[in-house]
């Protein structure tokens, strides 16, 4: 009874499925968090988002295997009571698609940039199922989702989502936490990095929320300070 009067009030706190953790930024917005181990940076934490709207929700990025994805799954559609209408890689790194075989064999579709699905052909990966030019806006509910393509950074196909009814950006791994270093940059384009996150700023002005790839969430200093961090 208790979790039920949460969800009711939109106060949630965060549920836990082992490694998998899901914790509420917004009334219709949450978290997901799992772990990778790298042999560079440790036992790191990589977020995704949850959007939803009414009985339905969008999952950007897996969980980082199969079966922390099935674990996530579970938790939106037990804690959530929601119907995974699709799943958004924002690049094809393990972080963004490590579990995507899960959600396929769950029956929920998949949708990536053309980039990411010619990424993950290159790399022999899991595939996304559907694919998009440029930008897309999802439905969940009777709300909409922008996901878009600004240009290039932490990878060459690296895309963001805009929930705008909540103002909630997810800018995946594009996006820094306060205070990060740069992290992997193995297939970066450095170059490109700031004037790409400047494009973001200029394009979602009003956001209040932003998710970054790895940390804590925050607002637009996060955004002023990825923008900093990699300035020529």
């Amino acid at each position: 009874m208790k979790k039920l009067l949460f969800l009711v009030f939109g106060i949630m706190p965060s549920v836990y499925a082992q490694d998998v953790t899901l914790t509420q930024l917004t009334q219709n917005t949450f978290m997901h968090t799992s772990y990778l181990q790298t042999n560079d940076f440790g036992h790191v934490p990589c977020n995704g988002l949850v959007v939803r709207n009414g009985q339905e929700a969008l999952v950007f990025d897996t969980p980082t295997d199969d079966q922390s994805a099935q674990k996530l799954i579970r938790l939106v559609q037990d804690s959530l009571h929601c119907k995974i209408v699709a799943v958004i890689p924002t690049h094809f790194h393990n972080d963004c698609l490590g579990g995507l075989l899960a959600f396929h064999t769950a029956g929920i579709p998949s949708i990536a940039h053309e980039k990411t699905i010619e990424l993950t052909k290159e790399n022999q990966l899991i595939e996304p199922q559907q694919g998009f030019k440029g930008s897309t806006t999802l439905r969940v509910g009777s709300k909409e989702v922008l996901v878009k393509f600004f240009g290039e950074g932490h990878t060459r196909d690296n895309v963001v989502a805009y929930f705008p009814s909540e103002q909630v950006l997810f800018g995946g791994c594009l996006i820094k936490e306060l205070n990060a270093t740069k992290g992997y940059l193995g297939d970066a384009n450095v170059q490109a990095w700031s004037a790409t996150v400047n494009q973001v700023k200029a394009n979602f002005q009003q956001v209040k929320h932003v998710v970054p790839g790895h940390g804590a969430a925050g607002d637009s200093r996060l955004l002023d300070y990825t923008q900093k961090l990699f300035e020529k």
